[in-house]
């Protein structure tokens, strides 16, 4: 099972690399597979490549939904830190 994460391109470089933005983190990235990729696109990226281009409005509903995501399992680790040992959920 591989993880590819939707990133915006925020920087062109040489040599077919470019740097992606994702949510506050920046990465150098190779876009060799993707080389109409250009600025403010968005990218799926798999180690380190850009392996496929996303448009905007899907890129951000998926960014959405793993925030989404994280959210549900923060709350339910904070549930579970403030849980009494041996008590039953009602």
């Amino acid at each position: 099972m591989c993880l590819a994460l939707p990133s915006r391109v925020v920087e062109l470089l040489p040599d077919q690399m470019a740097v992606i933005d994702l949510g506050g983190v920046r990465k150098e990235i190779s876009i060799a597979l993707v080389p109409e990729a250009k600025v403010d696109d968005y990218v799926i990226v798999h180690v380190g490549h850009a392996i496929g281009l996303l448009d905007t409005e899907e890129a951000e509903r998926t960014l959405a939904l793993f925030a989404e995501m994280n959210a549900a399992l923060e709350a339910e680790a904070t549930t579970s830190l403030h849980a009494t040992p041996g008590a039953s959920a009602a």
